[in-house]
Order: structure tokens, then C-alpha cells, then sequence
């Protein structure tokens, strides 16, 4: 058998979490009380279900009061009798989570009379520290389309070669905030910048003019070769270290050029080495991600 915890702060995309890995073929419980899970496994068990059982559960803030707290040693007695455990927590900045709320109208689970919308989501944030400190990959949705969370989610549960770590390559705005997900932070802000020649403005990383101007620039192929060496040399550590997953978050002001010109660069490059290389966009979530 093989258990998933979803977790993370409302509004940040658990529930289509839970919807991808239905579609994977996982059976999905959504709002389990912690102390249910025990019971739950003793159940599925006793019935004699496939060895090959893949169950996901979400957990979040709508459990009992201090339920949370009692996870990591739930989750850890669940080892002890042989299930694969992996917990996802997925978060998003405080910025866009209100932003959700306000768009869809929807009611905060910790909101109240006396409880406003951002109380109630640093509230939470408190409230799911002992799901968030244990869990296995952190996700920031900020910016992600359902297309990019779906990737996301397939990578991180279901990925091809489960023996090998999976690189995530972001690219960002700084004006929008740094990633909270990344292991790695890249500051190309200091690059010729195609946002000041005006035919090139409204276009992206992606764009022939863009890479054509990018890619005269000595400074952009000096910065390029430095990353590269750079996490050449330092993703194998990670890899001996046993990690599954690492993000490298490139950043430059506007998330639209520079940053999306060299995460598309690096993910090629290192695709050529590692099978499981993915990269998103995260100001601009309608230009598509790739595997490489």
C-alpha cells in the first residue's frame, strides 16, 4: 500500500491536488481527521485490498483543534508497518491566497465574525507548522495554472524513474516575490534587460526576438555558463544526499525575459544529464512547461 498526504493552506490548490491523483489512479479522501488515518489503514488492510493500494488523503485547518499536532507521529507509526508514506504541502503567498478568496467569494474554513480574512490565513499557517515541517516536497502554487500543478503533481507522485531526483527550473519576478520553494536563487536582474527596447516589450523568454537579443549579450552567456557550473557541480551532492526533489529559481524583475530565457537554457542543458527535469513559468503560466 502507498499513502499520500495532501496538505496546505486553503486556497493554495489541495483539492486539485486530490482531483490529479484520482485521474492517476489513486483513491482520494479529502478532510480526514488525523485521528482517523490509524483506523482508516487497519481497515483497508483487514479487508485484504490490493498490495498495490494507492490512497491519497487530504489533510488541512478544518481538523479537530490540535489534531494537527499528533501527524508527524501518526505518520511515522504508519511506516513502522512497511506503507510508503509522502507528504505534499502545498502553499501559496499571502498576497495571492486573498486574492483567491476575494475572486471566488469563497469562505475562509477559519474565518469568522471575529476572525478577517488575512487573521484567518496567518492563523492557519500556524495551525498546519507541524504538517509543513515534515513534509516530504513543499509546492508553491503562487503564479502555477492548473496545466503547471497538474505537471507538477504527476512529477513529484508518479514520476517515470523513481530512482532519480527530479529538478524543478522557475523562473520569477522579483516584484512579485521570491519562490518559497526553492532550494537555489538566481538574480539575473543585473542582465541587459529587452523590457527597454520597445519591439521587444510585450514579448517573453520564449520569443525568437527575445532569445536573438539574449543570446548577443556577452553578459547573459557569462551568467549561463557560471549557473551551469555551478549546480553541475552541487546537484550531485544533493543527489548522494538522497533528495528526491530541487528547485532552482531564476529571477529577474518582471519574471517576462531574462528569467524565462535562462531557465529554458538550463532545463535543456541539464535535461541532457538528468531524466527528470521540468520547467515553469511562473509570472506568465500561459506560456506552456515542458519536460526535457
Amino acid at each position: 500500500m502507498r499513502l499520500v498526504v495532501i496538505s496546505g493552506r486553503s486556497g493554495s490548490g489541495k483539492t486539485s491536488a486530490l482531483n490529479i491523483l484520482e485521474d492517476v489512479g489513486f483513491t482520494c479522501i479529502d478532510n480526514l481527521p488525523v485521528s482517523l488515518l490509524p483506523d482508516l489503514i487497519n481497515k483497508l488492510r483487514s479487508e485484504n485490498l490490493r498490495d498495490d493500494l494507492k490512497l491519497a488523503v487530504g489533510i488541512d485547518a478544518r481538523n479537530l483543534v490540535g489534531d494537527l499536532s499528533l501527524i508527524p507521529e501518526e505518520l511515522e507509526l504508519i511506516k513502522a508497518r512497511g506503507i510508503s508514506v509522502n507528504v505534499l504541502f502545498l502553499q501559496s503567498r499571502r498576497s495571492d491566497l486573498i486574492r483567491r478568496y476575494s475572486e471566488t467569494r469563497r469562505k475562509h474554513p477559519l474565518s469568522s465574525s471575529t476572525v478577517s480574512l488575512k487573521e484567518a490565513i496567518d492563523l492557519e499557517k500556524d495551525m498546519l507548522a507541524p504538517i509543513a515541517e515534515i513534509a516530504d516536497r513543499n509546492i508553491d502554487t503562487s503564479g502555477l495554472s492548473l496545466h503547471q500543478l497538474r505537471d507538477l503533481i504527476k512529477s513529484t507522485v508518479v514520476p517515470h524513474d523513481t530512482e532519480q531526483m527530479a529538478i524543478l527550473f522557475e523562473s520569477f519576478g522579483f516584484k512579485r516575490g521570491v519562490p518559497s520553494d526553492a532550494d537555489f536563487v538566481f538574480d539575473v536582474r543585473c542582465l541587459p534587460n529587452p523590457h527597454w527596447k520597445l519591439e521587444l516589450r510585450a514579448l517573453t523568454g520564449n520569443d525568437p526576438e527575445v532569445i536573438e537579443f539574449l543570446e548577443s549579450q556577452v553578459d547573459v552567456a557569462s551568467m549561463l555558463a557560471d549557473i551551469i557550473g555551478f549546480l553541475t557541480r552541487w546537484i550531485p551532492k544533493h543527489q548522494d544526499n538522497n533528495r528526491s526533489y530541487l528547485t532552482v529559481a531564476i529571477g529577474c524583475t518582471g519574471g517576462q525575459h531574462r528569467s524565462v530565457y535562462l531557465a529554458n537554457r538550463l532545463a535543456e542543458h541539464f535535461g541532457e544529464t538528468y531524466p527528470l527535469v521540468q520547467v515553469v513559468h511562473k509570472q506568465y503560466p500561459s506560456i506552456n512547461s515542458a519536460e526535457y
